[in-house]
């Protein structure tokens, strides 16, 4: 019996599994490991440096896979990018587990130069596996298929982080990820035969020849552009680094705008539809990619993180790095929140240095001088979304493919519209958390936290795979992995600006009015999509695909 999913799609999937081990296994802890002060092996920066290098990271290494993919596209191919930016990924993770700057910002480079070449040439050996007629239409569930892969490894990593730091220290958790990555390039290796036929390269029509020196000048352009805005007196958007991330982008987006300018009348209305949906979906990654910074530090100071007793001898087994103690010192030491907190008699409490996460848990619970609570690792709350993500993955197949046998199954964009309105329903949810707490004056519940990823994971599940499937279904044959690049750097513009957002987390007195604007921003992306929806549906209507 012929199967219904091409053979190399489970290699690429258990490929993707541990690149995406590796890198959310670095990313769940990266914001922490640069908050951490240097006693405890940290890089001690301040919440809004920290954010602003997390944004920017971030964006650089969604950014980078234009170039990946338009080098693959021309000239390398995409089983050799794959493998050459698993290697480099590798690499960069191990190099953040030496204590020095320069090793942190080269590992971030080399990372970034890594993903750029691997991740939009797997996702483009992935669609090319489902353009055979007999897999054809079932691309939509391959790509949530290889979605779920892809959370699997991103829902086990964070406890692999929690026990690496907890029994050894940062840099054992790192070595970690570089060692899933190099694990994912030998599993990619080993189902080299079954993408072997779908790794060819479109000798480019005499018109598309030009496009290999337009990559090279719209690269140094850019590097140009970056500098100015790096050097430019003041800032723009509120920080150098900023400045010249978006500087760098003014070239590549025009470059990606002069591809439908040149494109012929049969290519544009696919390349408009996409571009359009690219746009859009900048608000969705702004929002969703908070989840390592605003979101983490809700987890971490506003959020109940004592263990149960009933997993307590779990969390002893990890090491319980996160298990603050209460010491000693001088009245005159404590901060004015503190010296305000009175005993059950009303007196004040003195010469207790109780850390930041006692502000706002209830006085009752603090342990006496020399003692101790057990609390979660941070980081393990970045396994919600992936594991919601495993859990409703084969629960929203199942129901397009009911909704399919009936002809009643949405298209792509429809389905990315969806997905837009339920994560800005999501981000309420966190309005509900800071007014139910009083604005944080007591700890919030982590069932709060809990509710707002699943929803926003609804909405995630409705939205990035189908972006995927989108480029794969619409983008001209000649330009795949080129126009795969083009939904990573959206996703790059969203990453950046959710560090933008993130940064200014402490102007915020009342948080509340953080969630709102997150809320507002989904919103208008969602009615904006709306207003274009029945022009987008038409042209998958009219069945624009490779």
């Amino acid at each position: 019996m012929e199967s219904k999913y091409p053979k190399g799609l489970f290699f690429l999937v258990f490929t993707e599994f541990w690149e995406r081990f590796g890198y959310y296994l670095m990313i769940g802890i990266f914001f922490l490991y640069m908050t951490a002060e240097g006693k405890d092996g940290g890089m001690g920066w301040e919440n809004g440096t920290a954010s602003d290098i997390y944004g920017t990271f971030i964006a650089l290494a969604y950014l980078t896979p234009f170039m990946g993919g338009l080098l693959a596209d021309l000239k390398l191919g995409y089983r050799f990018s794959v493998t050459l930016g698993g290697i480099l990924m590798g690499i960069g993770y191990c190099m953040l587990a030496i204590p020095e700057k320069w090793a942190f910002f080269t590992s971030l480079a080399i990372m970034v130069v890594g993903n750029g070449f691997f991740k939009p040439n797997i996702a483009t050996l992935l669609g090319n596996l489902y353009n055979d007629p007999r897999y054809r239409h079932n691309k939509d569930t391959g790509y949530n298929i290889f979605y779920m892969g892809i959370n699997v490894g991103a829902f086990i990593c964070t406890f692999i982080a929690a026990l690496m730091r907890n029994k050894i220290g940062w840099n054992a958790a790192f070595i970690s990820a570089g060692v899933g990555m190099f694990i994912g390039v030998i599993t990619f290796w080993m189902g080299m035969k079954h993408y072997k036929h779908v790794d060819v390269r479109k000798e480019p029509k005499p018109e598309d020849k030009p496009f290999l020196m337009k990559f090279v000048a719209v690269l140094l352009v850019g590097i140009v552009f970056s500098i100015i805005g790096w050097f430019i007196p003041g800032t723009i958007f509120g920080s150098d680094s900023t400045d010249a991330f978006f500087m760098f982008c003014i070239p590549v987006i025009y470059f990606y705008a002069s591809i439908y300018k040149q494109a012929n009348a049969e290519e544009r209305k696919p390349l408009g539809t996409m571009f359009t949906i690219f746009i859009i979906v900048i608000l969705f990654w702004a929002i969703f990619k908070q989840n390592g910074t605003a979101l983490t530090t809700y987890a971490e100071s506003y959020t109940n993180r004592e263990v149960p007793a009933a997993v307590l001898p779990v969390t002893k087994f990890m090491g319980n790095s996160d298990t603050i103690p209460a010491r000693n010192i001088e009245v005159n030491q404590l901060d004015e929140q503190f010296r305000k907190i009175k005993d059950a008699n009303g007196d004040p409490i003195k010469c207790i240095d109780y850390p930041s996460y006692y502000k706002n848990l209830d006085a009752s619970k603090y342990p006496p001088p020399g003692g101790k609570i057990h609390v979660l690792n941070t980081e393990i709350f970045q396994s919600i979304n992936p594991f919601f993500v495993v859990f409703l993955t084969p629960l929203i197949i199942a129901f397009f493919a009911f909704l399919r046998k009936r002809k009643k199954e949405p298209t792509t964009a429809t389905k990315i519209a969806y997905g837009l309105l339920i994560s800005a329903l999501s981000t309420l949810i966190m309005v509900g958390a800071v007014y139910y707490t009083d604005n944080g004056a007591h700890k919030a519940s982590a069932w709060w936290l809990i509710g707002c990823y699943g929803v926003v994971t609804i909405g995630e599940l409705l939205l990035s795979p189908m972006g995927l499937s989108m480029v794969s279904k619409l983008a001209p044959l000649r330009l795949a992995a080129l126009m795969m690049g083009g939904w990573q750097l959206a996703t790059s513009i969203g990453n950046k600006l959710s560090g933008v957002l993130a940064k200014n987390w402490d102007k915020f007195d009342n948080k509340a009015n953080y969630f709102w604007l997150n809320f507002a921003l989904l919103m208008f992306a969602f009615l904006i999509m709306m207003l274009l929806l029945k022009r987008l549906n038409k042209v998958f209507h009219e069945g624009k695909e490779n």
